[in-house]
């Protein structure tokens, strides 16, 4: 009999009763090993109740009390994460050294968090008129939820949380049904630190719960990362319902390649960037836009460090893990197949990859696509999988056209040696996460994250002093407290 994965709702695991599962894979091996359950309205509305009921005591918390139980978060997460790879591993597929290296960027978050009463401070202006002083405050929003993706379980709510939790809000989380497990292992680490029951609460579901969050007038803001088509429907409904909204959707990340690039960098970044968790990152560099003639001298590079790649299980020895359904790898493989009949080249082809796993696993090789016309949808459409595409131009200005008149604006880089190019580059390119020689530019905790385009939508982007001002209100207070020698009634405007 399956396990089932089911909610934590204040402080405790929360059977379900909806009578609804979801099977959960291990990728690796692609059997079933335990399902997940889905909630109904009932419990939906139980685990916003207990957000919303925890909320005024924890707003009301100090803020060097609420830094204590960070802090112990930080640490047991720190000891302990190894366990949590391993549940990321056996769920969505990445290798060992991949998910490690999730939760460390996501400890990222969790450390910046720690230092928020710096950045609540407001300022404090004294007797801006007479006898009248003005100051500011922020201050929490209440219940908050975050819907997160399948790729990354536990960093990118990682992005959310921990400042709504620090700045004074409770958290309702959703996340994937496809690797549900790794939000349970948190909350049951948040309250071994210390955080009072309903102040984070994990409500498994799909559809129905995103929209109970979506629909619930008891819940402030809503958090999300996934597909341009959901992060539209997210936007545009929460927005609807009065809510704050970040919303994170897709992404079709261009490196650009310009002649007088190190291609030996180039070639390491282009497989490191394009193949790292089997490509299910939306930083992923999907296309390589090279400027004749590198085309030709780069592609080889490539080719040799793909021959030394080995996909498999990621809890052995492997470099790149299967995808996380069957599904979804018969999708990515499709493109390789829409490729070939939209006249490219297929240059390294992994349909049929030779791995170290079982055979049931849900396999898909690192792909090089060369030739690919930019008509053509694996161009076009965001493929999030190991294929990454050649497309050729034969100017720097070529290049940089072709970048800004996609529909997606998430992360970009280029590779060059010349400083001006570089500088040119990061004025003029329309993407909101730029590299320099650098393949994923995720910024670091205390910058935030987030594109432009159809990358985005909402209010602000992740993390750093956006993510703070997302999760909290602004507030202005003018004051005067009267001395006996007060001069009485004045209707007008103080004058001095």
């Amino acid at each position: 009999m399956s396990t089932t994965v089911n909610h934590w709702i204040n402080g405790a695991e929360y059977v379900s009763k909806s009578g609804r599962t979801f099977p959960v894979y291990d990728p690796a091996l692609g059997t079933e090993t335990k399902r997940v359950a889905l909630a109904d309205q009932n419990e939906i509305n139980a685990a916003i109740k207990a957000a919303k009921d925890a909320f005024p005591k924890w707003r009301d918390e100090s803020l060097a009390k609420r830094q204590q139980i960070l802090f112990a978060f930080r640490e047991l997460l720190n000891s302990r994460k190894g366990e949590l790879a391993e549940i990321i591993t056996s769920e969505h597929g990445k290798v060992l050294s991949d998910a490690l290296g999730e939760i460390t960027r996501g400890q990222e978050v969790v450390e910046f968090a720690t230092g928020i009463p710096h950045l609540l401070k407001g300022f404090y202006t004294e007797n801006a008129s007479t006898g009248v002083d003005v100051y500011s405050l922020r201050q929490p929003l209440g219940v908050v939820g975050i819907i997160s993706p399948f790729n990354f379980p536990a960093m990118v709510p990682m992005w959310f949380y921990p400042i709504a939790i620090a700045a004074g809000n409770t958290v309702v989380i959703k996340p994937s049904e496809k690797d549900p497990s790794a939000s349970i292992w948190i909350a049951k680490l948040w309250k071994e630190a210390g955080l009072p029951d309903g102040v984070f609460n994990v409500l498994n579901g799909d559809k129905e719960s995103v929209d109970g969050l979506l629909n619930s007038p008891d819940v402030e803001s809503i958090s999300f990362v996934g597909s341009t088509p959901i992060a539209k429907y997210i936007y545009e409904n929460a927005s609807r319902s009065g809510k704050r909204v970040q919303a994170l959707g897709g992404a079709k990340n261009h490196m650009l390649v310009l002649p007088d690039a190190d291609l030996e960098l180039v070639a390491d970044s282009a497989i490191n960037a394009g193949f790292g968790s089997a490509g299910e990152r939306c930083m992923a560099i999907s296309v390589v836009v090279a400027v004749e003639p590198v085309a030709d001298q780069l592609i080889p590079k490539i080719v040799e460090r793909m021959g030394k790649l080995r996909t498999g299980d990621g809890r052995r020895s492997c470099d790149m893990g299967p995808l996380v359904t069957r599904e979804h790898r018969d999708k990515v493989a499709s493109y390789i197949d829409i490729a070939e009949k939209d006249g490219a080249t297929v240059v390294v082809d992994g349909r049929n990859p030779k791995v170290d796993g079982e055979p049931n696993g849900f396999w898909l090789g690192p792909t090089l696509v060369d030739k690919v016309p930019t008509t053509s949808k694996v161009y076009t459409e965001e493929i999030f999988g190991p294929v990454l595409s050649i497309v050729r131009v034969k100017s720097y200005d070529e290049g940089v056209k072709l970048i800004n008149s996609g529909a997606f604006g998430n992360g970009t880089a280029i590779f060059t040696n010349d400083g001006g190019a570089a500088r040119r580059f990061q004025n003029e390119i329309e993407v909101g996460m730029v590299g320099i020689n650098v393949p994923i530019p995720v910024p670091v905790a205390y910058y935030s994250f987030g594109g432009w385009k159809q990358s985005l939508f909402g209010d602000t982007k992740a993390h750093g002093v956006e993510g703070v001002h997302f999760f909290t209100r602004g507030k202005a207070v003018t004051s005067r407290w009267l001395d006996p020698s007060h001069g009485g009634i004045n209707l007008g405007f103080p004058q001095n």
